[in-house]
């Protein structure tokens, strides 16, 4: 039995065509575990050919109900994954921070095969309110989602999406398998030495 009254945890949850292995997942939950936050990427079935009922069972097991403590961080289709499965909860749920990279809630043009995935998106409006700290990050040019999406969904959820510059959809691929902007949109960004704001008591 740990001492700790409560730990901190983080659910790294990938997108379309993606593995636990790629691109920075395992970079993040290495920095975040080194800190202390119980990090897990879980593999999300058939990501070549997703199911959004079979990613949603995945995502509940893999989550459970968020709390204080909680962190997600989703990329690209996995965005999506995520808002539907909070969309789905009682309405007494609070997520420590969330923070969606190349999210979107609309089909994109460039892979028409997610269409019926994608369906009508999302209705998110209202999931701001039950997430402490919301982040939404995009590039200034991703060839898989138009930057006008990712914006479009931060303007939903009541904030604005953060560029990271000549990042393309985050791949490893395209050179990213680190993200530092992810960990500083986290609450333990102060104990990884990333200058933070003061903050109040409360």
């Amino acid at each position: 039995m740990t001492t700790e009254t409560t730990r901190r945890r983080a659910s790294i949850i990938h997108g379309y065509g993606a593995s636990p292995q790629d691109h920075w997942f395992g970079w993040l939950a290495g920095r975040l575990e080194a800190e202390g936050v119980h990090a897990t990427v879980p593999a999300l079935p058939d990501s070549q050919d997703p199911d959004p009922a079979r990613w949603a069972d995945a995502l509940r097991a893999a989550v459970g109900t968020p709390d204080e403590n909680s962190m997600i961080i989703a990329h690209s289709l996995g965005c999506l994954t995520v808002l539907r499965y909070l969309r789905s909860l009682p309405d007494s749920w609070h997520l420590g921070a969330l923070v969606l990279v190349a999210g979107f809630v609309d089909r994109l043009p460039a892979l028409p095969e997610l269409d019926s995935y994608i369906g009508n998106g999302c209705d998110v409006e209202r999931l701001g309110d039950h997430v402490g700290r919301l982040t939404v990050i995009r590039s200034d040019a991703d060839p898989y989602v138009p930057t006008g999406h990712t914006d479009r969904l931060a303007t939903l959820l009541g904030t604005s999406a953060q560029i990271v510059r000549g990042a393309g959809h985050f791949l490893a691929s395209e050179g990213v398998t680190s993200l530092p902007e992810v960990l500083e949109a986290l609450p333990v960004s102060a104990t990884l030495g990333v200058k933070q704001p003061h903050h109040e008591a409360g």
